[in-house]
């Protein structure tokens, strides 16, 4: 069956378990990758891709015909690995953080390493920091939003954001010294 959007929404609303199951199937793959990008391992990622599609069902009544499917989908995933986060880990203490925070500059090496290698130097951030660095980088939240979804406060995402960026660019040049002896 190769049917559009709109009639996977359709029938998804009327609960057709054919569209359900069919939308479930098309947009699997695009939900996993998002999912993987805020979880240590596929087992938790799949957890956020089956609360994902169980959330996306579940309000799928409220889904207005003008809204981008892909981008409510991602807005769902993000909040669900979120909402996974905070549930399944205890946030630790609160950091007391001076206003001063060390600079860094940015690496440009990223574009050497492949897609497969990037992935796994992100899975090695402590859960704390690849969450505000994917928020904070790759979806674009600001610091003061990313406080508020995770319940902390605006200079502690800065610390973790610069921390993470820290370890990445240590983990990059390392990676990379590792691939040119080879």
């Amino acid at each position: 069956m190769n049917w559009s959007d709109k009639e996977l929404i359709d029938g998804c609303k009327r609960r057709s378990a054919k569209h359900e199951e069919y939308f479930f199937k098309k947009y699997y793959g695009y939900v996993m990758g998002i999912s993987l990008s805020y979880a240590k391992d596929r087992d938790l990622a799949q957890e956020i891709v089956n609360d994902s599609f169980m959330k996306f069902f579940g309000s799928i009544k409220s889904f207005e015909e003008f809204q981008s499917v892909k981008s409510w989908l991602r807005r769902i995933t993000v909040n669900t690995a979120i909402d996974f986060y905070r549930k399944n880990k205890k946030i630790r203490e609160q950091l007391e953080i001076n206003e001063q925070t060390e600079v860094f500059h940015e690496v440009n090496a990223l574009g050497d390493l492949a897609y497969e290698n990037l992935i796994a130097i992100l899975d090695q951030l402590p859960d704390d920091q690849k969450l505000v660095f994917n928020l904070y980088e790759v979806e674009g939240y600001s610091h003061k939003e990313i406080a508020g979804k995770l319940n902390i406060t605006e200079s502690s995402s800065r610390v973790y954001l610069a921390r993470a960026k820290a370890k990445l660019r240590k983990l990059v040049h390392t990676h990379l010294k590792e691939y040119a002896g080879r």
